[in-house]
């Protein structure tokens, strides 16, 4: 005995307020399901507004367009025959919530709201929704008159519910409610639920997809059933980047994967799965079933429909595959390229304008605009024509079709090398030569006119001149030259962003890229207002460790050899003055720690939550066998004296792609203060004692202060 059923589930670019896009998008998707013979689709997490609406959410505009949207789809010959659940904010007796409106052929057949609201990290559900608390308890909604008017209903049935077709039972979970520890799978597989639905807007972390994939798997493992798992991919307006991965799993196994990358805003699956399948599984589970003969039953909409067909026999159904899963270097080179991608064709600007010092940071971030241009190519190639659309409209050409990267690059893509007398002429070599691998459009200028004319006009009103350390001045000279050189740069980044293509007698204008690592942004290792100060950062969330690792990645996969002498090169921000032609500074010199050192550090400070006297304990004996507790404890107070003296910088930290767990991005991810009592005065005394202890222990004279 058969019951094939097909399902579908996709991963949507939607955009924040575009509800006209949206609507298209959630259309087309739609479409595709119903021509690949589904009878159930299913779509991201607040779909038709957008996620990152943020306090948007509060107004009523954002409701009354929703709804305005619920009637077009309600009324669209597309969503006939087909069980469609969409994503939107509701308002039920005066409360905000988040909602999966569930619906067939002009009829509403459930409101169902999110249980488990995410608040931690980038996400702040509580600010804007409040969470469902009825378990198992349905209420009358009153529909909108808009609405009345097309499906002929007053009310419809609001809460905590599952629908029953003809054929089987489907359960509806919202993105976070997957995560919790008492998620609803649970108990509604034991209620009879055979089909679990989730609808997400999960963004993008390095190494992070691996973890969805596996609470998925796992829903169905020990429960039985089907598991779809739509979600939000692309940059719907802010940090985050959305890595679509929609997938539909059987009693414990993947048997369809969606891509986490890529350009197309529409992408849908379609499977076709045998529900004897599941109860064929679940029979031999006899804890299960013990376990189901006490559940605590469900409110059931009945729906006169099936999902399988009659004559489905001979109907091929799906089987289990292995899930591919990106290598970090892969995911450095992809998802911030297509973040990239989204920010420009939805900026509408001309392309993307790059200081290239010729380091790691800033040849990393060229190597991902170089990425998206591969992207772009690739896209066209495979025939996405909205690609191919916004490609010409960037280009400012109707005939135009991108089928080289490097030309492609070479027409979105300017960058500048900003020489001083302080920068080597190894560096210019470098920018210069990986410039022309990639094919960007590249500017060489010096900046010293321009720094001697700031410092003139400071010299002229005070009578004095500031010199550098190695010419006999003071570090606050030496420090506040090195910031004018920097901050010298940024407006030049400007001007040429905005007027090199009218220079150049083209149209459009730059978007300005910033190339601060997570690293430096954490102990605040860059110049407030300088070159890390642009429009967006493709690399402001990723590790020192992790864009060493993506070069190498980019040198055997892009063939950049250019590369190669950038990756042994020691990082340095050449504003001090060389000896004997020679760079004499070194960014770890100049911090104090190595960059290894300070991923370990951010990790510990935003991940494992710990103070300093925490890292501290940890640390002694993470570095037992390299370092003694003494030595520990420096290494911890210069980290916090040199983070707390520099946090003030987050608060204009240049907008990042959210890669780490670790960033101290200020605007909503990390928040913290950014005035310190920088000498930690309580905090460094206990580490003083516990080292103190520690080394009475050992035998060691005790020094009355650690540092």
């Amino acid at each position: 005995m058969v019951h094939a059923v097909t399902v579908a589930t996709c991963a949507l670019n939607q955009w924040a307020l575009d509800f006209e896009g949206n609507l298209e998008r959630i259309l087309r998707s739609i479409d595709i399901a119903r021509s690949k013979g589904a009878r159930y689709r299913l779509g991201p997490e607040l779909e038709i507004c957008g996620y990152g609406c943020s306090d948007h959410y509060y107004e009523s505009d954002t409701l009354l367009h929703s709804f305005q949207v619920l009637e077009k789809l309600l009324k669209s010959p597309a969503t006939q025959d087909i069980i469609c659940d969409v994503g939107m904010p509701v308002l039920h007796r005066n409360v905000r919530y988040n909602c999966r409106v569930i619906f067939l052929n002009k009829k509403i057949l459930l409101i169902r709201p999110k249980t488990s609201l995410a608040n931690a990290g980038n996400y702040r559900e509580l600010r804007w929704f409040t969470p469902w608390s009825k378990a198992r308890h349905v209420e009358e909604y009153f529909l909108p008159r808009i609405i009345q008017e097309v499906t002929g209903q007053e009310t419809v049935p609001f809460g905590d519910a599952v629908l029953a077709t003809k054929d089987t039972c489907l359960g509806t979970e919202i993105c976070e409610e997957l995560w919790a520890p008492n998620s609803p799978h649970i108990e509604m597989g034991l209620d009879g639920v055979e089909i679990f639905t989730n609808s997400s807007g999960s963004h993008h972390v390095l190494r992070k997809a691996h973890a969805r994939v596996d609470l998925v798997n796992s829903a169905t493992a020990k429960n039985g059933g089907i598991y779809i798992l739509a979600n939000q991919k692309g940059c719907d307006g802010d940090r985050l980047y959305y890595d679509g991965c929609a997938m539909i799993s059987m009693n414990g196994e993947t048997v369809a994967q969606g891509s986490q990358f890529s350009l197309d805003d529409v992408e849908v699956l379609v499977a076709t799965l045998d529900l004897e399948d599941v109860r064929s599984y679940r029979a031999e589970i006899s804890s299960r079933n013990l376990a189901a003969s006490k559940v605590n039953p469900y409110p059931r909409v009945k729906v006169d429909f099936a999902l399988s067909c009659p004559d489905d026999v001979a109907v091929p159904t799906c089987m289990p595959i292995q899930w591919k899963h990106h290598s970090p270097e892969e995911e450095i080179s992809l998802g911030p390229a297509c973040w990239l991608w989204d920010y420009l064709r939805r900026s509408k600007q001309a392309g993307f304008f790059l200081p290239l010092s010729g380091g790691i940071d800033s040849s990393a971030t060229a190597c991902i605009v170089y990425s998206m241009c591969h992207q772009v190519c690739l896209a066209v190639k495979n025939g996405n024509a909205d690609v191919l659309a916004d490609a010409r409209r960037i280009v400012n050409d109707e005939t135009y079709i991108p089928e080289n990267p490097r030309e492609f690059c070479k027409r979105v893509f300017t960058t500048c090398y900003m020489a001083s007398e302080n920068s080597s002429q190894d560096t210019c070599n470098r920018a210069k030569l990986l410039a022309e691998q990639i094919g960007s459009y590249h500017i060489n200028l010096n900046i010293d006119a321009a720094v001697k004319a700031v410092v003139g006009i400071f010299s002229a009103v005070t009578g004095r001149t500031p010199q550098f350390s190695v010419c006999g001045g003071s570090s606050r000279e030496s420090l506040a030259l090195q910031n004018v050189q920097a901050r010298i740069r940024m407006v030049l980044a400007y001007l040429f962003a905005q007027l090199t293509l009218w220079a150049r007698g083209m149209p459009g204008g730059l978007l300005v890229l910033g190339s601060a690592n997570v690293d430096e942004s954490l102990c605040g290792y860059l110049t407030k207002y300088d070159c890390s100060s642009a429009d967006i950062n493709p690399i402001g969330g990723i590790s020192k460790t992790d864009l060493k690792n993506f070069i190498q990645y980019c040198l055997e996969n892009f063939q950049l050899t250019a590369l190669s002498s950038i990756m042994s090169a020691p990082p340095t921000a050449e504003l001090e003055p060389l000896v004997d032609g020679q760079v004499a500074q070194t960014d770890e010199a100049d911090m104090g720690m190595t960059y290894a050192e300070l991923s370990i550090y951010g990790k510990l400070r935003k991940i494992a939550k710990a103070g300093p006297y925490s890292m501290f304990c940890k640390l002694i004996n993470m570095w037992k066998d390299i370092c003694t507790p003494r030595e520990v404890a420096s290494k911890v107070k210069h980290f916090f004296r040199m983070y707390s003296v520099n946090r003030h910088k987050m608060t204009t930290l240049t907008p990042s792609y959210h890669a780490e767990n670790y960033s101290p991005d200020d605007n909503r991810f990390d928040l913290r203060p950014f005035l310190y009592n920088t000498s930690w005065s309580w905090q460094f005394r206990c580490i003083d004692k516990q080292v103190s202890k520690l080394e009475k222990k050992e035998g060691i004279s005790v020094v009355e202060d650690v540092d």
